[in-house]
Formats: C-alpha cells, sequence, structure tokens
C-alpha cells in the first residue's frame, strides 16, 4: 500500500527552515538534544505509521470500537500503540528527566504526532490523553500519586484520560454535579456519570486513570467549586495488586467517524458506592489546574485536523495525476473528441481544489508548529519578558490554532472528496472516511463557538489588547522583510490593508463590550474568528513565500526549484482566493443589523 498520507519534504521545511526548531535547542532545557538526533526520531515515527497505523486506518473505521459485557472492545493495534508509544517515549518526551521524559522540544513532538494523525487518527488519542492526564498528575499532584501512577502511564501499560463533561452538562462546566465526599482515610468517595470520554476503556489496558472533575460537598456554586481527583479503574492494594474501584463502563457512543476511538459513558460508584478518588492539589482548584493543561490540548486537536486535511490532500492529489477524464479545451472553446482524455489534474477547476487544500493543509501545519513553538520559548526561557510576550502571542493564536484547522480542514476535505467525483461519495475510496473523521475537531475542547467567544471576548481585550497588538507587530515584521521582494510587495501590501481592516473591525466592535452590551459584542465572534485566521493563515504563506524567494537564489539549497515555487505559486493562490473573503466578513462584521439577537418577538419558525 503507498504511503502517500504526507508530505514529509514539507513537514520538515516547515519545521526546520520556516519555524527554526534549531534556534530552541540553545535553550539549557533542549541542551542535550541536536537537529540529527530529532531528524531520527521523526523519521523513526514515520516508519512506526507507515508500518503499523496507515495500513490499519480503514479496517478500523470498518469494525469500530463496541461496549460488550460493561467493556469496550477496541481494534488489537491500540495496543500496538500504546505499548510503542511508550517504547519510543512518543508519551512522555516532553516530560522533565526526573518524571521519565526526554526533554525534546515540544515542536518536535508535535511534528511527529502530526504524522501518526496523519497516518491513522483514531490511534493516537489513546496515547495523547494518558500523556496529558499523566502531565497534569506531575504538575500538580501529590508525591504520592505521581510514584504511584505516572511510571505506568508514561510506559504504555496503563491509559488515562480526562473527564470533565456531564450529561446535563456540557461546555458549561460550572453545571457539573459529579460529588466528592471526603472520607478520613485520605482519599473521596466518588459518585456521579460523565459522558464522551475518549479513550475511557479498552481490553489492552491494564489499567485507565481518569482524571475526574467533581464537586466536594459543601463547595461554592459554579466553577469556583470544582476540584480535581484521581480516579483509577482500579485500585492499587498494598501487595500492588489490582482490584475494582467502582468504574462502570455504561457505554460507547458510535459515531460517524473515528470509529475507531473509543468514546464512553463512565459511571462512578454507581453499583457499591465504593468509587475511591485521590485530591489533585487543593479543593475548588481543579478547573484552574484542567485549564493550566489546555493550551497543549487545543494545539493538538488543531494538529490532529490538520493532519487529516493533509492525508485527504495527498490522497486527492494522486488520484488527480492519475484519474483520466475529458479533454483540454482548443483555443476555439471546442474539445478535440480524436484526442485521447486528459488527467484531471489538467483542468482549471480541478486544480483550484487542489491549491485551496493545500492552502489550508500547509498553512494549518504552520499555524500549529508556530503555537508549539512559542509553547517551548514559554517553558524553556529565563527571560521574563520573553516568557511574557510569548505566552500573550500563544494565548492569542491558539482558539484559531483549534479552529483553523477543524474548521478549514473540513472544507479542504470536502473539496478532496470533490475531486473524486462519484468516487470520493463511495466507500472503497478513503476520502469520504476522511470527511467523517474531521467532523468532530471543531467539536473537541471547545466548539468552534465557544473558541470565537474566547478569541473575541478574552484574548482581544486582553490586557488592554497587548496580544492582538503583538500579534499584529510580528505580522508586520513579515510584511516589511517581504516588501524587499519585488515579487512579493503586492502580497505584503494586500496584507498590510487587511491588518488595518481587522483594526477598524475591532474598533467598531470594542465599543459595545465597553458599554457592556456583550450579546451584541460578541454575537458575530464566529464571523470575527474566521476573519482573524483568513489574515494570519495569510501571514504564515508571506513568511513561507519570503523564504522561499530566498532559497531560490541559494545555491546551496535544500530542495529543488520546483518544491519552492510551489509555496510561492501557493501564496498567490491563496491571496486570490481566499483573503478577499475578509472582506465580506468585514461587511458583516460592521453591520449595524442585529438579526441573530433574540428581541421581544421570535422570527424563528
Amino acid at each position: 500500500m503507498p504511503k502517500k498520507y504526507i508530505d514529509l519534504d514539507t513537514l520538515k521545511y516547515i519545521l526546520y527552515d520556516i519555524h527554526n526548531l534549531e534556534d530552541l535547542l540553545t535553550a539549557e532545557r533542549f541542551q542535550d538534544h541536536d537537529i540529527q538526533s530529532l531528524d531520527m526520531f521523526i523519521n523513526s515515527v514515520k516508519e512506526l505509521s507507515d508500518r503499523e497505523l496507515y495500513p490499519y486506518l480503514q479496517e478500523m473505521d470498518a469494525h469500530p470500537a463496541y461496549h460488550k459485557d460493561e467493556s469496550v472492545i477496541v481494534h488489537k493495534q491500540v495496543q500496538t500503540m500504546m505499548q510503542q508509544g511508550g517504547e519510543m517515549g512518543l508519551i512522555s518526551g516532553t516530560f522533565n528527566y526526573e518524571n521519565g521524559g526526554l526533554q525534546i522540544p515540544f515542536l518536535a513532538h508535535t511534528a511527529a504526532t502530526y504524522i501518526l494523525d496523519a497516518a491513522n487518527n483514531h490511534l493516537p488519542g489513546y496515547m495523547g490523553l494518558t500523556q496529558g492526564a499523566a502531565e497534569l498528575i506531575i504538575e500538580f499532584a501529590s508525591q504520592e500519586l505521581n510514584d504511584r501512577y505516572v511510571p505506568k502511564m508514561i510506559a504504555g501499560t496503563w491509559g488515562g484520560t480526562m473527564c470533565l463533561t456531564e450529561p446535563q452538562a456540557g461546555s458549561s462546566l460550572s453545571d457539573i454535579v459529579t460529588k466528592a465526599i471526603p472520607s478520613n482515610d485520605g482519599y473521596y468517595n466518588i459518585t456521579g456519570q460523565k459522558i464522551f470520554i475518549s479513550g475511557g476503556d479498552y481490553q489492552y489496558a491494564e489499567n485507565i486513570v481518569h482524571l475526574v472533575l467533581a464537586r466536594v460537598e459543601g463547595a461554592p456554586k459554579g466553577t469556583k467549586g470544582i476540584s480535581l481527583f484521581v480516579v483509577p479503574k482500579k485500585r492499587i492494594n498494598e501487595d500492588g495488586t489490582l482490584s475494582t474501584n467502582d468504574v462502570t463502563t455504561v457505554a460507547d457512543f458510535q459515531k460517524m467517524g473515528q470509529r475507531g476511538y473509543c468514546t464512553t459513558h463512565l459511571g462512578f460508584g454507581d453499583k457499591n458506592n465504593d468509587c475511591k478518588g485521590w485530591l489533585v492539589g487543593e479543593e475548588n482548584k481543579g478547573l484552574k489546574y484542567m485549564f493550566l493543561m489546555m493550551n497543549a490540548a487545543r494545539i493538538g486537536v488543531g494538529r490532529g485536523a490538520a493532519a487529516i486535511a493533509m492525508a485527504a490532500y495527498r490522497t486527492s492529489l494522486q488520484y488527480a495525476n492519475e484519474r483520466p477524464q475529458g479533454r483540454k479545451l482548443t483555443s476555439s472553446g471546442k474539445k478535440n473528441v480524436d484526442e485521447k482524455q486528459t488527467l484531471i489534474i489538467e483542468h482549471p477547476d480541478v486544480r483550484r481544489m487542489l491549491l485551496l487544500q493545500k492552502s489550508i493543509v500547509e498553512g494549518s501545519m504552520s499555524l500549529v508548529f508556530l503555537a508549539a513553538k512559542y509553547y517551548d520559548i514559554i517553558q524553556s526561557t529565563t527571560d521574563e519578558k520573553e516568557k511574557e510576550k510569548y505566552n500573550l502571542l500563544l494565548e492569542m493564536i491558539i482558539p484559531m490554532v483549534k479552529t483553523y484547522p477543524s474548521e478549514a480542514g473540513a472544507v479542504a476535505v470536502n473539496n478532496g472528496v470533490q475531486v473524486l467525483g462519484g468516487y470520493g461519495f463511495c466507500t472503497d475510496f478513503i476520502l469520504q472516511q476522511y470527511y467523517r473523521d474531521i467532523r468532530i475537531f471543531s467539536l473537541y475542547e471547545g466548539t468552534t463557538g465557544i473558541q470565537s467567544q474566547d478569541l473575541l471576548g478574552r484574548k482581544v481585550p486582553m490586557e488592554n489588547g497587548k496580544g492582538l497588538e503583538l500579534l499584529a507587530s510580528e505580522i508586520m515584521k513579515t510584511i516589511a522583510a517581504a516588501s524587499k521582494h519585488t515579487s512579493l510587495q503586492k502580497y505584503a501590501a494586500i496584507l498590510g490593508e487587511k491588518l488595518q481592516l481587522s483594526q477598524k473591525v475591532v474598533r467598531h466592535l470594542l465599543p459595545f463590550a465597553q458599554k457592556g452590551n456583550f450579546e451584541r459584542y460578541l454575537a458575530d465572534a464566529n464571523l470575527f474568528m474566521e476573519f482573524l485566521s483568513i489574515v494570519t493563515i495569510g501571514w504564515l504563506w508571506l513568511e513561507m513565500a519570503l523564504d522561499s524567494a530566498n532559497q531560490l537564489q541559494n545555491q546551496q539549497k535544500k530542495y529543488d526549484d520546483k518544491f519552492y515555487e510551489s509555496k510561492i505559486h501557493t501564496l498567490k493562490f491563496y491571496f486570490a482566493y481566499e483573503i478577499p473573503k475578509t472582506t465580506s466578513l468585514a461587511i458583516s462584521l460592521l453591520n449595524d443589523e442585529e438579526t441573530t439577537i433574540k428581541k421581544t418577538t421570535e422570527y424563528i419558525y
């Protein structure tokens, strides 16, 4: 089976040349690593993906995870993923040495896991959630809990989850009712239900360590009264054996996509009222702990969506290069029926769809890698001013990192289906599966609506607009550099105009918030998210085109001229077809009509 799911040259180009992974290695935290060793790590992940992930993608869709006898049965490759994830350091890679980690840059780890996601997006989540749960324990729990759980989690022997959502409380976590009653023996009795728990149960894990949000009796109402607990599926006895902890797998949700990645409904204390949990950190600070890990989680969601869009693009590109259909128009505007059929990649409309995919896919990859780079700088720098700057920049782009690859990525995959025509709708071809798989990513870790309200409601006004100001400053640096290239001046000027337009939109909207009219201020937050995301991706494409223009003049370039020319050509496409959308979005954002805000009369029937 051809391994067509990823463009490894572009991944390494964006990783090494655009976002300069090597620059991070000067930090003390990463001093034991060099580009050669990290490149070997990435290549080994590609080999693993070719061998153990990609060949099973369609099989896992055809034979989804299912619930049986209070357990969830998953594909055998889940066991391989967890085992290999532990052995290769994919679970613990970014952790400190003292916690069993490798202290590799999050940027390098993100590139590696992007490859896994592109190969088979049903598998890496089991490993990723275990990593996230272990990180919460390491950061905030006692040493006793660290010693008890983390080693087997990072080895891939035990799984891990994060349990937030309840049947009556989705994104509104202030409404959770799972209870935690303290005992005299250092643990809490946990009772409640959690739903949509990814990787919540499977037969290959000896134990699964759930990180559960619950409310201690007597705690304040709302989010201020939420605590975080380690609640293992099985308790560890004094002799090291495991016994039940009254955690019940009630069901596994059957889904339109990611069918090999189980999504469970869990009950705590349902049977015998004998579910024990151990407090992480202090009472009533659970949501704070959980959300300190949220940036990495949202980068992971953006990464997964971007990777699926990449795999779909590579598949539809290969199809377009193999499928003959129709004939090119002659200068007379007619087809010559005596000529043999042409490959569909020769047709302008097909090329438009492929270029749209490429512009979204590679722009999304660059955005995700940029966020990972900012994350590394924050974690490794000793300069407080630098830490503050990149923390503000990361906070500013995180909602876009999660949302743009998810929303635009779905558009890209949709165009991939269209490239295949009727075959794209058939299960014989994988495009329809990618289309189903990517749909969940705009729902994971806060829906698009929530991310959009976070961007406009919290991040834009943050520190009197300092985050937005810093982002604009970074964009202006690229505009200034690109303006020195005759071939790029036009695009630099366009991006500068769109940056000014974004400032006009913000100036129009902010007074609503200042007057306390927050419903009006946030009514079109989704449109603002799309607007600013398009501008931000335009910046990243201008950055790639600038580097490519410079490399074309370099005698010692890594890639051939065609590689760099394709980046510049995609910039031109993006600025011709995507950047103009900001004009219509701005018209809507600047419009004084309030058609979506409910008044005294209901107009939706």
